[in-house]
């Protein structure tokens, strides 16, 4: 997929050839993120079946920052799947959390399978949650979601009976600062690895590259306005993706915007405040019609109001029986797709409106971060010794 109509030289001059790169092959990662689950399915059904199984089950989806809303995107989907099944739990816990309070989040007689998402699996949190979980949860399994080989969590869980490490292929193990085809292609790896219903892989990806070429002259042209601020809003699966939005806005502009997720009927509890003229909205529009029905009443809201630029993002038809509106952007997906399905490719728009914004900006967008601060892969955390309340003294 060619991105963006952007001159490979002058990507690499401007420090962006790796991210550009990263978000346009996209599409023939996620195909051979596909093959590579296809390939695996004997031995993912031989580990995960029997513990699917188990009655009492919690299913933690784990990582930090990016890859913890993998998690969140997942955890509605996977739930929904698997809800029927009597005292079976989903949830969402950043490594972060874990970490820090592994007692508020790890239940020690509750068997637990937790899914690691990891691109480098070298971060401090990543190994600890894992390391946190063995050790306090008598029956604890682990799948882990990774993108290097040569990661520490790769090597650490590759051979463990308990564990099953699903090792996408190198090209998704992004180069840039920023997870942009690291994200998409650990979240569809593992919709794949747990059997949830999307449309085939050749449907999403020509959405994806569909979306980028038709929407090559809205991108530019929001990347030039005067935008101070961005707001990202979608419900359940697709509030997981705004907040992977907001996160690449911020950044790719290394701050220099501020972005903002948010759910649709959470907005108008306080966030609403931040709208004013400089202020660009992005409304994740789910498939699910009840749902559907709260996004479209703040859609309008919004509007009619006329305190921001306000976009919004689905399949048709996009509004009800009202004509198209000119903010309005198409996901070529059936309407009866899963959200699941809408949040790589929406991503993609998401991502490409940063990367634009970020060139606009001056900022070299394969290393963003002017002072440092941020890093690729996270460093200076210290991991502090735990002990249980039930070995305390005194």
């Amino acid at each position: 997929m060619t991105l963006l109509h952007l001159d490979p030289t002058d990507l690499d001059h401007r420090g962006a050839a790796h991210t550009a790169r990263e978000i346009a092959h996209q599409p023939a990662v996620w195909q051979a993120v596909f093959e590579q689950v296809q390939a695996e399915r004997p031995q993912l059904d031989a580990f995960l079946q029997p513990l699917l199984a188990l009655p009492d089950l919690r299913i933690v989806l784990t990582g930090a920052g990016s890859s913890a809303f993998i998690g969140q995107c997942l955890a509605p989907a996977l739930l929904r799947l698997l809800g029927q099944r009597p005292g079976i739990r989903v949830e969402a816990v950043a490594t972060t959390d874990i970490v820090s309070s592994p007692e508020q989040c790890l239940q020690p007689e509750v068997p637990t399978l937790l899914v690691s998402f990891a691109r480098s699996g070298n971060s401090p949190e990543s190994l600890a949650a894992v390391e946190l979980a063995d050790r306090f949860v008598a029956h604890s399994f682990h799948l882990v979601v990774t993108c290097a080989a040569d990661g520490t969590l790769n090597r650490r869980m590759a051979d463990r009976a308990d564990a099953h490490v699903l090792l996408l292929p190198d090209a998704t193990h992004d180069r840039a600062f920023a997870m942009t085809s690291s994200f998409s292609g650990m979240l569809l790896a593992a919709a794949w690895a747990f059997g949830l219903a999307l449309p085939p892989v050749a449907a999403l990806a020509q959405a994806a590259q569909t979306l980028a070429e038709g929407e090559t002259d809205r991108l530019y042209a929001l990347a030039e306005q005067p935008f101070e601020r961005v707001v990202f809003l979608g419900s359940n699966t697709l509030l997981g993706l705004a907040r992977e939005a907001a996160l690449k806005m911020l950044e790719l502009t290394d701050g220099k915007l501020v972005a903002l997720a948010d759910s649709t009927l959470g907005f108008r509890h306080g966030p609403k405040t931040i709208l004013n003229d400089c202020t660009l909205v992005v409304i994740l529009l789910s498939n699910d019609a009840y749902t559907r029905r709260y996004d479209l009443d703040l859609l309008h809201e919004l509007r009619r109001e006329g305190l921001a630029r306000v976009l919004a993002l689905g399949t048709l038809p996009l509004d009800g029986v009202q004509a198209p509106h000119a903010d309005d952007v198409h996901l070529a997906l059936p309407a009866a797709a899963p959200d699941l399905a809408l949040a790589p490719v929406a991503l993609v728009f998401a991502q490409c409106l940063a990367l634009l914004t970020s060139l606009q900006l001056g900022i070299t967008p394969d290393n963003p971060s002017a002072s440092g601060t941020v890093t690729r892969v996270v460093s200076g955390v210290t991991i502090h010794p735990v002990t249980p309340l039930n070995q305390q003294q005194g």
